[in-house]
């Protein structure tokens, strides 16, 4: 890995197979997908927490991409240094709300040098916490593919969200259509199309992958399930995965989306009452902060 010394990689891989040896994994009937890895139990969308999501035998990774100045795609849930989880290189605090350490205006060698997982998140007390920076997505690939081929474990697929809206546009990000290029070509011919899709809030981003690169499977995500019809009419066209926030899906909704020819992947579902309650709704996956939580059928 370029920008991830080999060593450095070794002595990582070392550490958690000491602390946190391989848990026998279980097989689930349905998609269970590993929310920034597993973010209620590692720093989110690094290396460590996918590793982790893998020992608990989730089937996808879901994960983040943001740009740098210099254009490497790297992983993370916004284009900046997150007060929340990360620290300055000199190891100070980031005021609450500010925006103001943007990763399109850094260049990598620059964001390795933030601290994006010793710092202690109110909202993940379980979650275990040491000096971890953001990662490039290849770099990301390498480490997965080589640990599950190394440790015989199935190839996981993966559900990338590419993080963009019109008011970033060339302040955050690059426009919809340099920013899916750029993911197309980074993942063209490292991974199999079989095991990634494409997932946006920006449906801007969706209708480029459906008119350009129609071969890959897309997920709309979206905050309100009761709202569908009028989600899918905006979309102009019907993506193969329906992606909402659970609180307001039903058993109806599910079956009209199945109905259509859709899968349902509803998030962020965190306890396992709620994994139980939409799966007996017919859902087709289940994307959770705590793939350990998963019910076992």
């Amino acid at each position: 890995m370029t920008n991830f010394p080999k060593k450095d990689m070794k002595k990582l891989t070392f550490i958690f197979l000491i602390l946190f040896p391989m848990i026998s994994q279980a097989q689930f009937s349905f998609d269970l997908q590993g929310h920034r890895g597993a973010r209620g139990l590692m720093p989110e969308n690094t290396i460590p927490a996918m590793i982790k999501a893998l020992d608990l035998g989730v089937t996808t990774l879901e994960l983040d991409l943001a740009v740098t100045k210099d254009g490497e795609i790297i992983v993370s849930h916004e284009p900046w240094m997150n007060p929340l989880i990360c620290l300055t290189p000199e190891g100070a605090q980031i005021p609450a709300g500010d925006h103001g350490h943007n990763i399109y205006k850094m260049t990598f060698s620059e964001v390795l040098k933030y601290d994006c997982g010793s710092k202690t998140h109110s909202g993940f007390p379980k979650q275990v916490n040491f000096n971890v920076a953001k990662p490039k997505l290849a770099d990301l690939f390498e480490a997965v593919e080589k640990y599950v081929k190394d440790f015989g474990l199935p190839q996981p697929n993966y559900n990338i969200e590419i993080k963009s809206q019109p008011d970033g546009d060339g302040i955050y990000h690059p426009v919809p259509r340099d920013f899916s290029d750029k993911v197309f070509q980074l993942i063209n011919g490292r991974i199999d199309w079989e095991r990634i899709n494409i997932q946006s809030f920006d449906f801007r981003v969706l209708q480029y992958y459906h008119k350009t690169y129609p071969e890959v499977v897309l997920a709309m995500l979206v905050e309100d399930a009761s709202k569908s019809s009028e989600q899918l009419h905006e979309l102009g066209f019907q993506p193969q995965i329906y992606s909402p926030y659970f609180p307001k899906l039903t058993s109806e909704a599910v079956a009209a989306m199945h109905k259509k020819g859709m899968k349902v992947i509803p998030w962020t579902v965190n306890t396992t009452e709620q994994m139980e309650a939409l799966l007996d709704m017919g859902v087709d996956g289940i994307i959770t902060d705590y793939p350990n939580l998963a019910p076992k059928r």
